[in-house]
């Protein structure tokens, strides 16, 4: 690996290890054996490392996501829906998982704008990904409308949990009451 590479590796260790607001740029150096001119030449800033090394991580939790591939459920189901919620929910209940982190970075989003703008333009491509994770399909099949609604809905869900996960595991919903709610809300819609 070249310097770029071993600083992003060492972000990552350094975001889980530490959090985004007490990593420094000294303990990127040292987590990843490069210097600190490096940062500057390859990402322009601590923090511009740090929320691309972030991106990626979460980026790599859509294979865990799927079940490593596995999904058995149909596309819409809610089948499918209960057994994606159930995967993202086994990533969190790790005490040092990486959404403990994200509620850190959610938090203090205004005193980094850098950053909060990076993450933006991010949020909008996973909220299409997560479209194809419940419905199928490929990300450039889902039209801008479908982000802006089905995958911005995934995404607030996802939010809620990451809250609730963090803050109370012991009572935090499982899928299955997750589905259970979905379905409770879609048959009082269809009676009125």
């Amino acid at each position: 690996m070249g310097h770029r590479e071993d600083l992003l590796e060492g972000a990552k260790r350094c975001l889980l290890a530490k959090g985004f607001l007490r990593t420094t740029a000294r303990d990127i150096v040292k987590e990843s054996g490069t210097n600190l001119a490096s940062i500057g030449y390859h990402y322009g800033s601590k923090d511009a490392l740090l929320a691309q090394a972030y991106v990626e991580m979460v980026e790599g939790m859509s294979d865990t996501f799927e079940g490593g591939g596995e999904l058995r459920g149909e596309p819409g189901s809610l089948e499918r829906f209960t057994e994606v919620w159930a995967n993202i929910i086994g990533t969190m209940r790790d005490p040092g998982s990486m959404w403990r982190l994200s509620m850190e970075i959610v938090a203090m989003g205004d005193q980094l704008p850098e950053v909060r703008e990076h993450l933006a333009l991010a949020q909008r491509e996973g909220a299409r990904g997560i479209v194809t994770l419940f419905h199928g399909g490929t990300e450039e099949d889902v039209t801008d409308e479908q982000v802006d609604t089905l995958g911005y809905f995934y995404l607030t869900l996802m939010m809620g949990l990451m809250a609730q996960w963090t803050f109370d595991p012991k009572s935090a919903p499982e899928a299955g009451q997750l589905a259970a709610g979905l379905r409770q809300l879609i048959e009082a819609a269809e009676r009125k």
